[in-house]
């Protein structure tokens, strides 16, 4: 039985500390919001549609604009991300394994579900398997933190348990956030879940 990964100990880096943060695209769409995250730990950032999780997360690697507020990372933070639509798969003619190599993965590590489809091209899977793919490239990156936008779009329950045991296999030292509108996931896998209200 999988049990969510345990919060950062005392003596945990923080990776990531947000504080008053507004952000936005041409107006902003959400905030004030402040969190940290700690070495060791999974935040879920929970919410409806139209609440902001997607541009918060997009804050903090840039694509979004910051109004107000600070984003602080420790020293030399790298981030993984993978984005909620990624890209389409006319963009990236490559097979699967080396949409991993080419974010710093070792695709000789993937599990056999997806080693068994990693030379087929991305554009000739299917939406769910492209999906998963995405997420798992995310996620080989050596990054410290990752930042994951509805990583179980379009998966099957089979996808979905994959995903769950790999973020819970996260190796030491790394950490993870999480945005997700499927609030069982989030319990089951996350150290602890933010919930952001819609103020539309």
């Amino acid at each position: 039985m999988l049990s969510a990964k345990p919060g950062p100990s005392e003596n945990d880096l923080v990776l990531l500390k947000v504080e008053g943060l507004v952000a936005g695209y041409a107006e902003p769409v959400v905030g004030p919001f402040s969190f940290t995250v700690g070495e060791n730990e999974i935040v879920g950032l929970a919410g409806p549609n139209g609440s902001g999780k997607s541009t918060l997360l997009r804050a903090l690697v840039g694509a979004a604009r910051r109004f107000r507020g600070s984003i602080e990372r420790a020293a030399s933070l790298q981030l993984a991300y993978q984005s909620q639509h990624g890209n389409r798969p006319e963009e990236l003619p490559l097979k699967a394994r080396e949409l991993v190599r080419l974010m710093d993965g070792d695709a000789a590590a993937l599990p056999p579900r997806l080693q068994a489809l990693s030379d087929v091209r991305l554009d000739r899977l299917s939406g769910g398997q492209r999906q998963l793919f995405y997420v798992w490239a995310a996620l080989s990156n050596p990054a410290p933190l990752v930042l994951l936008d509805e990583p179980t779009n379009n998966l099957d329950p089979k996808g979905v348990a994959l995903l769950e045991q790999r973020l819970l296999d996260l190796e030491p030292g790394r950490a993870a956030v999480v945005v997700s509108h499927e609030s069982e996931f989030l319990r089951r896998v996350c150290s602890r879940v933010i919930e952001l209200a819609d103020e539309s």
